[in-house]
């Protein structure tokens, strides 16, 4: 069963690659970023609380993430799988995710080291790119507000708070670094062979 977190600085691939994965193996690629817009746009209960945050400017609350998170995790489609893409973005989000997935992936015949295996039978994809190379694939794709100053400042925000969540998945032997400086074709490839060894 395919179950997988990518994480990975702008222009590292990470969209591109876990979408390439999730078509390989037949499971959905969930987009914390696309979940958020259908329950605004479908106004579910979830959505409407969050719509009242983003309208005031405020970010999301963690709790309403993660409950929409776990809602598309029950659907028909995740049964066999799933690769989420951009959750969780911080320790805090990590630690409540790993108990959610141990309260409802386990059973009470389970014994507590079952129950944990269980609750963390994920990895996590860490797409590594040089600085340098991150800088020069955003330059070219030419958006307005993009220029080489804004462009590192965004990688050193992302390095300082994604830091610890790449030492909290370490700490639990669930990180999976793959060299993402290669061409496309390449790292899917890297990445296949890494999957169909966790499978």
């Amino acid at each position: 069963m395919v179950k997988l977190v990518f994480l990975g600085p702008p222009g590292a691939g990470k969209g591109t690659q876990a979408s390439l994965i999730a078509d390989s193996y037949q499971v959905p690629h969930i987009s914390t970023g696309d979940i958020l817009r259908t329950n605004v746009a479908q106004k579910s209960f979830l959505g409407i609380q969050a719509r009242e945050y983003m309208d005031k400017g405020d970010l999301v609350p963690d709790k309403l993430i993660l409950d929409m998170v776990q809602e598309r995790l029950e659907n028909s489609d995740a049964e066999n799988g799933w690769i989420l893409d951009g959750f969780p973005r911080t320790v805090t989000q990590a630690e409540e995710f790993c108990k959610k997935l141990l309260s409802t992936s386990t059973n009470e015949n389970e014994t507590e080291g079952e129950k944990a295996k269980s609750g963390n039978s994920f990895y996590v994809i860490n797409l590594q790119v040089p600085d340098n190379v991150l800088v020069d694939r955003l330059l070219s794709r030419g958006r307005q507000d993009d220029n080489e100053e804004t462009i590192r400042y965004r990688l050193q925000v992302y390095s300082q708070q994604t830091q610890p969540l790449i030492d909290f998945y370490q700490a639990s032997q669930q990180l999976i670094t793959i060299d993402g400086n290669n061409s496309i074709e390449t790292v899917t490839n890297a990445l296949e062979k890494t999957v169909d060894k966790l499978t």
